[in-house]
């Protein structure tokens, strides 16, 4: 009996490899299928790396940055931004301070422009001297003064030279003291104290009127009218002088017209001459009550018919 003829083998089918799945981005991404030999798969090649494995490489990104060593350029950036910090901070809480500051930072420049700008304004042609103006002068032709101080003209207020306006009124002996005013914007005002003549000192050139301190205001060869002959022990200046120079002052004016002559040898004996009597003063003390006495006196009895009035002692009057 013949045996049947064995079946033909056959080759065993491949396992089937389970495709894995994909993923978004690798549904999006094209793929690129290489040719294989006939009966096998293609081995599938990815394009473009997915989005999973860029999003697992920027989570790997800073840890790997955390491990890196500091260096000195990242010392020196965070030092950086320390102090901007700390400047910005600062600049928060100070600025009420600020404030303060810069107000009186203006405030002072506003004071100081101001100031600048008045000196510069008073010593600018706008307010040089253009008027002169003398006040007070009795004796004294003020026309004369402002001619002498015509040099001033055209001078700023402020630049005005005291010492110039001295050396101009030096030249009139009747200026017993003066001073000097500025009226913006272009007046000057000289007020003058002129001397008060006292009588008449005989000299070698003539007749020297003279004030109570002896200063020689004019000299004429004939004795002027209206001031009385002064002798006085010692010479003008001297203590004698001055106190019949007090006494003459403070006559009152009817008697002072009166007066023709004065003599003193000491500061406690001035004598006065009125109409030809003799009136004994004795010193320049009390002079408002002895000028009463004199008055009364004179009315009582005539300078005519009394040779003296003494009221050097004012409560008891003697007539001789």
């Amino acid at each position: 009996m013949r045996r049947p003829s064995p079946l033909p083998s056959t080759p065993p089918a491949a396992p089937r490899r389970s495709a894995p799945t994909p993923t978004p981005a690798a549904e999006a991404a094209p793929e690129r299928v290489e040719s294989a030999a006939p009966g096998r798969l293609a081995p599938v090649v990815p394009l473009e790396p997915t989005a999973s494995s860029a999003a697992e490489s920027n989570e790997t990104a800073p840890d790997a940055a955390a491990d890196r060593p500091l260096g000195v350029r990242d010392v020196w950036a965070a030092a950086r931004a320390r102090r901007r910090a700390l400047r910005r901070e600062v600049r928060r809480f100070t600025v009420r301070q600020r404030r303060r500051r810069y107000a009186w930072l203006g405030a002072l420049a506003a004071v100081v422009l101001l100031g600048v700008g008045a000196v510069g304004a008073a010593y600018s042609p706008l307010f040089a001297v253009s008027k002169i103006t003398v006040i007070g002068t009795q004796k004294l032709a003020p026309a004369a003064i402002e001619q002498a101080l015509s040099g001033e003209m055209g001078t700023p207020l402020a630049l005005v030279d005291s010492s110039a306006v001295k050396a101009a009124l030096v030249s009139f002996p009747l200026v017993e003291s003066y001073s000097i005013e500025a009226r913006p914007p272009q007046e000057l005002v000289v007020r003058i104290i002129e001397r008060t003549p006292v009588g008449v000192v005989s000299t070698k050139a003539g007749f020297s009127l003279v004030d109570a301190a002896g200063v020689v205001l004019g000299t004429t060869a004939a004795a002027p009218k209206g001031y009385p002959v002064i002798e006085a022990t010692g010479g003008a200046g001297s203590r004698a002088f001055r106190a019949v120079g007090a006494v003459y002052r403070s006559l009152p004016a009817d008697l002072r017209k009166q007066v023709s002559a004065m003599s003193a040898t000491t500061p406690d004996d001035v004598t006065l001459e009125i109409e030809g009597a003799d009136v004994l003063w004795g010193s320049a003390e009390q002079p408002v009550e002895k000028a009463r006495v004199l008055k009364a006196a004179i009315v009582a009895r005539p300078p005519s018919k009394v040779e003296q009035y003494d009221v050097s002692s004012p409560s008891a009057l003697v007539i001789r």
